[in-house]
């Protein structure tokens, strides 16, 4: 394995999941638990050799189910822990992220997005939107979710993932997918920039010298039950308030403002360009944190533009997020594709003039 190619000016060349395992590494994670599956097996045979190296946990699982199932374990000591996988194999660990968050347990799950439904292929998609930011566990709960676009962004989100999960004691995803997960691109690696956090007062380390405690989702009564929710809803609302993360240029005069999420927004931006080249006034819009998504911000552009468009490698699910931000301040329309290579950028630029026509 090559960790990096090219050393120049301080950065190095590197594709983007060894980019987000050696992030990990970074941010102080000590287990990995993990099972392969294109297109991130590359992250796990990092940290194979890497937390092996360091005398940290590693572990190659027998199973997704096991894998997830392993990180929770870990968390409830207040570890730093992890595993990485892909789609079809993360739809094996949404009971599990179900029961995490209501444990508030700050695990960290990367998602490296692949074609669906089903086993679908290895080819990049976006399909995974919803699976990140609904999610197919029971009952009341929300993800913290971010997406970068770069491989710089696997990097400093890997980082800010690790942080907010602790921070806020509830299950985190980096969602990337396999476009970001297999290219290469120059970086920079900084030290872990944020604080330490203190679990000394929840985490399972022994119950030595201090009164015994207990983490588990199950509460026997109605009452306590609603007390347990209503409380992680009101962290929720914190989230909202003070994580919220987004990208945007050009939405002051625009007639048009676009809107994408991940690695599409390379291609958008590029699009926006061009457009603005022909005299046409496009906007640009990319959440970065999915949730809390930016709703306040998005709703503010809908009162300063003429319309949206949604662009997405799947069949337009932050469209409904979209809409539910914008509520009917102006037209919402959608252009993407589900599974493969992104819309180009000529494709993109015909998308916007159809709408501007």
């Amino acid at each position: 394995m090559t960790e990096c190619l090219v050393k120049n000016n301080k950065k190095v060349l590197i594709k983007g999941n060894y980019a987000i395992a050696q992030a990990a590494i970074k941010a102080g994670c000590e287990c990995y638990f993990g099972y392969p599956i294109t297109p991130q097996s590359e992250i796990g045979e990092y940290m194979s050799g890497k937390m092996q190296e360091l005398h940290r946990a590693y572990v190659s699982a027998e199973s997704e189910l096991a894998a997830i199932n392993m990180v929770v374990g870990a968390c409830s000591t207040g570890a730093k822990a992890m595993t990485s996988s892909s789609s079809c194999a993360v739809a094996l660990m949404q009971e599990a992220l179900s029961y995490a968050t209501s444990d508030e347990l700050p695990v960290v799950l990367v998602s490296v997005m692949r074609a669906g439904p089903g086993l679908g292929n290895i080819y990049p998609s976006q399909g995974d939107y919803n699976q990140a930011t609904v999610g197919g566990g029971n009952g009341d709960y929300k993800l913290i979710v971010l997406s970068p676009s770069t491989v710089q962004e696997c990097i400093d989100l890997t980082y800010k993932t690790f942080y907010l999960a602790h921070k806020y004691r509830n299950p985190a995803v980096l969602l990337a997918d396999g476009l970001l997960g297999q290219m290469m691109e120059p970086v920079e690696f900084t030290d872990y920039p944020y604080p330490a956090i203190d679990h000394s007062d929840w985490a399972l380390t022994g119950a030595k010298g201090r009164p015994a405690r207990k983490i588990r989702s199950y509460a026997p009564l109605e009452g306590p039950q609603c007390e347990h929710v209503k409380n992680l809803f009101n962290k929720y609302k914190l989230l909202e308030e003070n994580e919220v993360m987004y990208e945007e240029f050009d939405v002051e005069d625009a007639d048009i403002v676009v809107t994408c999420f991940g690695s599409l927004a390379r291609n958008v931006k590029s699009a926006i360009k061009t457009c603005r080249a022909k005299g046409l006034k496009v906007g640009f819009f990319r959440p970065i944190t999915l949730f809390p998504f930016p709703n306040r911000r998005l709703a503010e552009i809908a009162g300063m533009t003429k319309k949206i468009l949604v662009t997405e490698v799947n069949m337009g699910q932050m469209l409904r997020d979209v809409k539910l931000a914008v509520n009917g301040k102006v037209p919402v329309s959608f252009y993407g594709k589900p599974v493969g290579a992104w819309p180009n950028v000529d494709d993109i630029v015909e998308a916007i003039e159809k709408e501007l026509n």
